[in-house]
Protein backbone atom coordinates (compact mmCIF):
# COMPACT_ATOMS: atom_id res chain seq x y z
CA UNK A 1 0.00 0.00 0.00
CA UNK A 2 1.47 3.79 -1.09
CA UNK A 3 2.11 6.05 1.14
CA UNK A 4 -0.65 8.32 0.00
CA UNK A 5 -3.00 5.87 1.03
CA UNK A 6 -1.43 5.31 4.33
CA UNK A 7 -2.13 8.69 4.77
CA UNK A 8 -5.65 8.78 3.51
CA UNK A 9 -6.72 6.18 5.65
CA UNK A 10 -4.63 8.01 8.82
CA UNK A 11 -6.91 11.26 7.54
CA UNK A 12 -10.23 9.73 7.91
CA UNK A 13 -8.96 7.91 11.10
CA UNK A 14 -8.23 11.34 12.92
CA UNK A 15 -10.49 13.17 11.27
CA UNK A 16 -13.76 11.05 9.91
CA UNK A 17 -12.68 12.62 6.32
CA UNK A 18 -14.20 9.97 4.01
CA UNK A 19 -11.32 8.24 1.81
CA UNK A 20 -12.91 8.16 -1.28
CA UNK A 21 -13.99 11.92 -1.03
CA UNK A 22 -10.32 13.07 -1.14
CA UNK A 23 -9.59 10.68 -4.01
CA UNK A 24 -12.17 12.17 -6.17
CA UNK A 25 -10.97 15.78 -4.80
CA UNK A 26 -7.55 14.38 -5.83
CA UNK A 27 -8.98 13.36 -9.32
CA UNK A 28 -10.69 16.80 -9.90
CA UNK A 29 -7.61 18.59 -9.29
CA UNK A 30 -5.21 16.38 -11.52
CA UNK A 31 -8.15 17.44 -14.37
CA UNK A 32 -7.32 20.78 -13.15
CA UNK A 33 -4.07 20.78 -13.13
CA UNK A 34 -3.68 19.29 -16.60
CA UNK A 35 -6.03 22.37 -17.68
CA UNK A 36 -3.75 24.62 -16.31
CA UNK A 37 -0.54 23.26 -18.67
CA UNK A 38 -2.16 21.84 -21.72
CA UNK A 39 -5.12 23.82 -22.07
CA UNK A 40 -9.07 23.72 -22.55
CA UNK A 41 -9.17 19.29 -23.43
CA UNK A 42 -10.63 16.38 -22.15
CA UNK A 43 -8.80 14.20 -19.76
CA UNK A 44 -9.84 11.34 -18.16
CA UNK A 45 -8.06 10.61 -14.62
CA UNK A 46 -8.55 7.81 -12.60
CA UNK A 47 -6.84 7.07 -8.62
CA UNK A 48 -6.24 3.74 -8.03
CA UNK A 49 -8.45 2.91 -4.45
CA UNK A 50 -6.00 0.18 -3.26
CA UNK A 51 -2.71 1.26 -4.55
CA UNK A 52 -3.04 5.70 -4.62
CA UNK A 53 -1.69 5.27 -8.57
CA UNK A 54 -2.91 8.20 -10.59
CA UNK A 55 -2.96 7.35 -14.46
CA UNK A 56 -3.58 10.63 -16.77
CA UNK A 57 -4.75 10.16 -19.98
CA UNK A 58 -5.64 12.95 -22.74
CA UNK A 59 -7.99 12.63 -25.01
CA UNK A 60 -8.00 13.58 -28.63
CA UNK A 61 -9.56 13.37 -32.06
CA UNK A 62 -7.86 11.72 -35.05
CA UNK A 63 -8.03 14.22 -38.11
CA UNK A 64 -6.52 14.26 -41.76
CA UNK A 65 -2.31 15.36 -41.50
CA UNK A 66 -2.39 19.48 -41.62
CA UNK A 67 -6.28 19.68 -40.31
CA UNK A 68 -5.15 20.21 -36.87
CA UNK A 69 -6.26 22.96 -35.57
CA UNK A 70 -5.95 22.80 -31.66
CA UNK A 71 -3.15 20.42 -30.48
CA UNK A 72 -5.08 20.34 -26.95
CA UNK A 73 -8.06 18.29 -28.31
CA UNK A 74 -6.84 16.86 -32.21
CA UNK A 75 -3.96 14.71 -33.38
CA UNK A 76 -2.67 13.81 -36.66
CA UNK A 77 -4.01 10.41 -38.25
CA UNK A 78 0.35 9.93 -39.22
CA UNK A 79 1.01 10.64 -35.17
CA UNK A 80 -2.39 8.24 -34.30
CA UNK A 81 -1.33 5.23 -36.13
CA UNK A 82 1.75 5.56 -34.73
CA UNK A 83 0.65 5.09 -31.39
CA UNK A 84 -2.36 2.71 -32.19
CA UNK A 85 -2.20 1.53 -35.54
CA UNK A 86 -6.10 0.51 -35.50
CA UNK A 87 -6.96 3.97 -35.53
CA UNK A 88 -8.75 5.97 -38.14
CA UNK A 89 -10.18 9.52 -38.93
CA UNK A 90 -12.57 10.61 -36.25
CA UNK A 91 -11.14 7.79 -34.00
CA UNK A 92 -10.55 9.34 -30.33
CA UNK A 93 -6.88 8.10 -29.52
CA UNK A 94 -6.46 8.49 -25.36
CA UNK A 95 -2.51 9.64 -24.61
CA UNK A 96 -0.98 9.44 -21.20
CA UNK A 97 0.63 12.49 -19.35
CA UNK A 98 2.66 11.74 -16.97
CA UNK A 99 3.01 13.75 -13.87
CA UNK A 100 6.58 15.31 -14.86
CA UNK A 101 5.00 17.18 -17.21
CA UNK A 102 2.93 19.39 -15.03
CA UNK A 103 4.18 23.27 -14.48
CA UNK A 104 4.80 24.76 -11.00
CA UNK A 105 1.82 27.11 -10.91
CA UNK A 106 -0.66 23.51 -11.78
CA UNK A 107 0.50 21.61 -9.08
CA UNK A 108 0.43 24.51 -7.17
CA UNK A 109 -2.99 24.71 -7.78
CA UNK A 110 -3.86 20.97 -7.70
CA UNK A 111 -2.74 21.06 -4.00
CA UNK A 112 -4.84 23.74 -3.20
CA UNK A 113 -7.94 22.33 -4.64
CA UNK A 114 -6.60 18.79 -2.15
CA UNK A 115 -6.35 21.55 0.64
CA UNK A 116 -9.74 23.07 0.38
CA UNK A 117 -11.38 19.39 -0.24
CA UNK A 118 -9.80 18.12 2.93
CA UNK A 119 -11.31 21.12 4.77
CA UNK A 120 -14.80 20.81 3.12
CA UNK A 121 -14.41 17.06 4.36
CA UNK A 122 -14.02 18.25 7.91
CA UNK A 123 -17.10 20.33 7.78
CA UNK A 124 -19.17 17.63 6.05
CA UNK A 125 -17.53 15.22 8.84
CA UNK A 126 -18.97 17.58 11.44
CA UNK A 127 -22.18 18.77 9.57
CA UNK A 128 -22.81 14.37 9.60
CA UNK A 129 -22.06 14.06 13.35
CA UNK A 130 -24.99 16.54 14.15
CA UNK A 131 -27.36 16.04 11.52
CA UNK A 132 -28.68 12.76 13.24
CA UNK A 133 -28.89 14.43 16.41
CA UNK A 134 -31.65 16.89 14.57
CA UNK A 135 -35.13 16.84 16.70
CA UNK A 136 -32.91 14.80 19.82
CA UNK A 137 -31.02 16.33 23.06
CA UNK A 138 -27.60 17.28 22.50
CA UNK A 139 -25.17 18.54 25.87
CA UNK A 140 -22.96 21.79 25.39
CA UNK A 141 -21.17 23.83 27.41
CA UNK A 142 -21.34 27.65 28.59
CA UNK A 143 -18.57 29.30 26.75
CA UNK A 144 -19.35 33.08 26.93
CA UNK A 145 -22.20 36.00 26.82
CA UNK A 146 -23.11 37.31 23.30
CA UNK A 147 -25.20 40.36 24.34
CA UNK A 148 -28.33 38.26 25.59
CA UNK A 149 -27.04 35.19 23.68
CA UNK A 150 -25.45 32.48 24.99
CA UNK A 151 -22.27 30.88 23.28
CA UNK A 152 -22.53 27.05 23.73
CA UNK A 153 -19.54 24.94 22.89
CA UNK A 154 -20.45 21.33 21.88
CA UNK A 155 -16.82 20.29 21.33
CA UNK A 156 -13.55 21.18 20.50
CA UNK A 157 -14.31 22.30 17.30
CA UNK A 158 -17.96 23.20 17.33
CA UNK A 159 -19.86 25.85 19.09
CA UNK A 160 -23.58 27.06 18.98
CA UNK A 161 -25.38 30.36 19.41
CA UNK A 162 -28.32 29.95 22.16
CA UNK A 163 -30.30 32.78 21.15
CA UNK A 164 -32.57 35.11 23.88
CA UNK A 165 -35.41 33.77 22.05
CA UNK A 166 -35.20 30.22 22.40
CA UNK A 167 -33.78 30.87 26.30
CA UNK A 168 -36.78 29.61 28.58
CA UNK A 169 -37.54 32.83 30.97
CA UNK A 170 -36.50 32.89 34.09
CA UNK A 171 -32.83 30.60 33.89
CA UNK A 172 -29.45 31.90 34.47
CA UNK A 173 -26.27 29.89 33.28
CA UNK A 174 -22.64 30.83 34.65
CA UNK A 175 -19.40 30.24 32.25
CA UNK A 176 -18.99 26.38 32.69
CA UNK A 177 -22.40 25.37 33.43
CA UNK A 178 -23.37 21.95 31.15
CA UNK A 179 -26.37 22.62 29.56
CA UNK A 180 -28.72 20.18 28.20
CA UNK A 181 -30.13 21.46 24.46
CA UNK A 182 -33.00 20.80 22.05
CA UNK A 183 -31.53 20.37 18.31
CA UNK A 184 -34.44 22.31 16.34
CA UNK A 185 -32.82 21.82 12.87
CA UNK A 186 -29.07 21.61 11.45
CA UNK A 187 -28.76 23.09 8.13
CA UNK A 188 -26.32 23.83 5.49
CA UNK A 189 -24.98 27.16 4.40
CA UNK A 190 -22.53 28.53 2.12
CA UNK A 191 -19.61 28.35 4.46
CA UNK A 192 -20.21 25.41 7.12
CA UNK A 193 -23.57 24.83 8.63
CA UNK A 194 -25.61 25.93 11.07
CA UNK A 195 -27.10 24.05 14.37
CA UNK A 196 -30.52 26.00 15.83
CA UNK A 197 -31.13 25.37 19.43
CA UNK A 198 -33.58 25.88 22.01
CA UNK A 199 -34.38 25.54 25.39
CA UNK A 200 -37.90 26.40 25.19
CA UNK A 201 -39.20 24.20 22.58
CA UNK A 202 -42.27 21.44 24.00
CA UNK A 203 -39.60 18.65 22.57
CA UNK A 204 -37.25 18.88 24.59
CA UNK A 205 -40.05 17.68 27.92
CA UNK A 206 -40.48 14.96 25.53
CA UNK A 207 -37.21 13.75 24.44
CA UNK A 208 -35.50 14.19 28.02
CA UNK A 209 -38.34 11.70 29.54
CA UNK A 210 -37.17 9.58 26.62
CA UNK A 211 -33.96 9.55 28.19
CA UNK A 212 -34.83 9.13 31.80
CA UNK A 213 -37.90 6.99 31.66
CA UNK A 214 -36.90 3.37 30.39
CA UNK A 215 -40.57 2.47 29.45
CA UNK A 216 -41.04 6.02 27.74
CA UNK A 217 -37.71 4.62 25.05
CA UNK A 218 -38.54 1.06 24.93
CA UNK A 219 -42.09 2.30 23.35
CA UNK A 220 -44.20 0.80 26.40
CA UNK A 221 -45.45 3.78 27.68
CA UNK A 222 -46.24 6.53 24.52
CA UNK A 223 -46.38 10.39 25.39
CA UNK A 224 -49.39 11.19 23.36
CA UNK A 225 -48.84 15.14 23.71
CA UNK A 226 -46.88 17.89 24.93
CA UNK A 227 -47.96 21.49 26.29
CA UNK A 228 -45.28 24.22 27.41
CA UNK A 229 -44.94 27.10 29.24
CA UNK A 230 -40.86 27.44 29.02
CA UNK A 231 -39.13 28.20 32.54
CA UNK A 232 -43.02 27.85 34.10
CA UNK A 233 -45.30 24.73 33.66
CA UNK A 234 -45.41 21.67 31.31
CA UNK A 235 -48.64 19.36 31.04
CA UNK A 236 -47.46 16.07 29.18
CA UNK A 237 -50.15 13.08 28.34
CA UNK A 238 -49.45 9.59 28.62
CA UNK A 239 -50.27 6.54 27.70
CA UNK A 240 -49.69 2.77 28.41
CA UNK A 241 -49.39 0.17 25.70
CA UNK A 242 -49.16 -2.30 28.96
CA UNK A 243 -52.26 -3.02 31.05
CA UNK A 244 -49.87 -3.99 33.77
CA UNK A 245 -48.19 -0.84 33.50
CA UNK A 246 -49.18 2.76 35.10
CA UNK A 247 -47.95 5.36 32.62
CA UNK A 248 -48.13 7.79 35.35
CA UNK A 249 -46.53 6.21 37.73
CA UNK A 250 -43.74 5.06 34.87
CA UNK A 251 -42.75 8.67 34.30
CA UNK A 252 -43.02 9.79 38.00
CA UNK A 253 -41.03 6.85 39.31
CA UNK A 254 -39.98 5.62 42.58
CA UNK A 255 -40.23 8.32 45.06
CA UNK A 256 -40.39 10.76 42.09
CA UNK A 257 -37.02 10.59 41.49
CA UNK A 258 -37.27 10.44 37.44
CA UNK A 259 -39.76 13.46 37.26
CA UNK A 260 -37.53 15.27 39.84
CA UNK A 261 -34.29 14.60 37.54
CA UNK A 262 -36.34 16.24 34.48
CA UNK A 263 -37.30 19.51 36.61
CA UNK A 264 -33.97 19.32 37.70
CA UNK A 265 -32.71 19.91 34.10
CA UNK A 266 -35.30 22.27 33.61
CA UNK A 267 -34.13 24.26 36.07
CA UNK A 268 -37.43 23.82 38.42
CA UNK A 269 -40.36 24.00 35.84
CA UNK A 270 -43.08 22.27 37.49
CA UNK A 271 -44.60 19.29 35.52
CA UNK A 272 -48.14 17.36 35.45
CA UNK A 273 -48.09 14.35 34.33
CA UNK A 274 -51.70 13.41 32.99
CA UNK A 275 -53.13 10.37 31.82
CA UNK A 276 -54.10 10.07 27.91
CA UNK A 277 -57.60 9.13 27.19
CA UNK A 278 -59.15 8.27 23.77
CA UNK A 279 -62.55 9.93 25.08
CA UNK A 280 -62.18 13.38 24.81
CA UNK A 281 -64.28 14.40 28.04
CA UNK A 282 -62.49 12.00 29.79
CA UNK A 283 -59.03 13.49 28.65
CA UNK A 284 -60.33 17.27 29.01
CA UNK A 285 -60.83 15.79 32.63
CA UNK A 286 -57.35 14.83 33.18
CA UNK A 287 -55.86 17.77 31.66
CA UNK A 288 -57.63 20.02 34.21
CA UNK A 289 -55.31 18.00 36.80
CA UNK A 290 -55.18 18.88 39.74
CA UNK A 291 -58.41 20.90 39.84
CA UNK A 292 -61.81 18.47 40.15
CA UNK A 293 -63.99 18.33 37.26
CA UNK A 294 -67.99 18.28 38.27
CA UNK A 295 -68.94 17.94 34.43
CA UNK A 296 -67.49 17.85 30.49
CA UNK A 297 -69.61 18.42 27.62
CA UNK A 298 -68.35 18.91 23.89
CA UNK A 299 -70.02 21.66 21.82
CA UNK A 300 -71.26 20.76 18.74
CA UNK A 301 -68.53 21.85 16.78
CA UNK A 302 -66.53 19.09 17.84
CA UNK A 303 -63.65 21.71 18.94
CA UNK A 304 -64.52 23.48 22.26
CA UNK A 305 -66.08 22.17 25.66
CA UNK A 306 -68.38 23.59 28.49
CA UNK A 307 -66.25 22.37 31.45
CA UNK A 308 -67.86 22.47 35.09
CA UNK A 309 -65.62 22.55 38.44
CA UNK A 310 -66.99 22.77 42.13
CA UNK A 311 -67.31 26.79 43.47
CA UNK A 312 -64.10 25.80 45.41
CA UNK A 313 -62.17 24.35 42.82
CA UNK A 314 -62.69 26.98 40.51
CA UNK A 315 -59.16 28.97 40.93
CA UNK A 316 -57.40 25.91 40.51
CA UNK A 317 -58.99 24.92 37.27
CA UNK A 318 -58.16 27.97 35.66
CA UNK A 319 -54.35 28.37 37.20
CA UNK A 320 -52.38 31.13 38.43
CA UNK A 321 -53.57 33.81 34.87
CA UNK A 322 -55.30 31.27 33.66
CA UNK A 323 -51.79 29.10 32.79
CA UNK A 324 -53.95 25.59 33.68
CA UNK A 325 -56.83 26.25 31.69
CA UNK A 326 -54.53 27.60 28.85
CA UNK A 327 -52.10 24.31 29.37
CA UNK A 328 -55.11 22.20 29.00
CA UNK A 329 -56.57 23.57 26.23
CA UNK A 330 -52.86 23.55 24.55
CA UNK A 331 -52.67 19.68 25.93
CA UNK A 332 -56.38 18.16 24.33
CA UNK A 333 -56.60 20.51 20.97
CA UNK A 334 -60.03 21.88 22.60
CA UNK A 335 -60.95 25.46 23.65
CA UNK A 336 -62.34 24.84 27.71
CA UNK A 337 -64.73 27.48 28.83
CA UNK A 338 -64.71 26.53 32.45
CA UNK A 339 -67.75 27.75 34.91
CA UNK A 340 -68.16 27.11 38.60
CA UNK A 341 -71.06 24.59 39.71
CA UNK A 342 -73.06 27.85 40.81
CA UNK A 343 -72.15 29.48 37.75
CA UNK A 344 -73.36 27.18 35.53
CA UNK A 345 -76.45 26.66 37.44
CA UNK A 346 -76.93 30.38 37.18
CA UNK A 347 -77.04 30.32 33.51
CA UNK A 348 -79.08 27.57 33.32
CA UNK A 349 -76.38 24.88 32.16
CA UNK A 350 -77.28 21.22 32.37
CA UNK A 351 -74.65 18.84 33.96
CA UNK A 352 -74.14 15.38 35.00
CA UNK A 353 -71.61 14.40 37.38
CA UNK A 354 -68.74 13.41 35.36
CA UNK A 355 -68.00 10.86 38.28
CA UNK A 356 -70.45 8.49 40.28
CA UNK A 357 -68.39 8.86 43.35
CA UNK A 358 -68.11 12.34 42.72
CA UNK A 359 -68.21 14.11 46.43
CA UNK A 360 -69.68 17.83 46.64
CA UNK A 361 -69.98 17.75 50.51
CA UNK A 362 -66.17 20.20 50.82
CA UNK A 363 -66.95 24.08 51.51
CA UNK A 364 -62.99 24.62 50.78
CA UNK A 365 -62.03 27.89 48.98
CA UNK A 366 -58.60 27.53 47.00
CA UNK A 367 -56.47 30.34 47.97
CA UNK A 368 -54.11 30.65 45.06
CA UNK A 369 -50.38 31.19 45.69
Amino acid sequence: MSEIIDALNQLEKEKGISKDVIMDAIEKSIVSACTEDFGDADFDVSMDRNTGELSVFQNKTVVEDGDVMDPAVEISLTQAVAMDKTKALGDTISIEVKSKDFGRIAAQKARSIIVQAIKEGERNAVFEQFACKERDIITGVVRRFVGNNISISLDEKTDVMLTENEQAPGEFYNVGDRIKLYVVEVKKQTKGFKILVSRKHPELVKRLFEKEVTEVADGTVEIKSVAREAGSRSKIAVWSNDENVDPVGACVGLNGTRVNNIVDDLKGEKIDIITWDENPEKYIENALSPSKVISVKLDADGKSAKVVVPDYQLSLAIGKEGQNARLAAKLTGYKIDIKSETQARELGMSFDYQDDDYDDSFDETYDEE
